[in-house]
């Protein structure tokens, strides 16, 4: 038997079927549009770090995060107090600020 193009399609997916679906796919199309939405942390510097001290490290990231966020993130007591965190910390602001070139 033929069965004539019209008639294919007419056929559906039962309506029940899709309303049972429809709270799983709600919650996965959620699921991704949170996620691309989340913010994305700061990836580490790209510059080894391990021969410093841990003041310089600190000012380092904390200088590095405020050059690419474009607002100033520093302890400004531990700032004007200790001159290793300091250092790191304009380093960390001229490296990162600063566009890369490619290789």
């Amino acid at each position: 038997m033929k069965v004539s193009a019209s008639a294919r399609c007419r056929r559906r997916a039962a309506p029940g079927l899709l309303l049972a679906a429809a709270p799983g796919l709600l919650a996965a199309a959620t699921v991704v549009l949170v996620a691309a939405c989340a913010p994305a942390e700061p990836p580490p510097p790209t510059v080894n770090l391990s021969g410093f001290p841990p003041a310089f490290q600190d000012g380092y990231a904390a200088g590095c995060e405020s050059a690419r966020r474009g607002v100033t993130r520093r302890d400004e007591k531990r700032y004007a107090q200790d001159r290793q965190y300091a250092a790191g910390w304009r380093d960390g602001q001229d490296l990162c600020g600063k566009p890369r070139k490619p290789r």
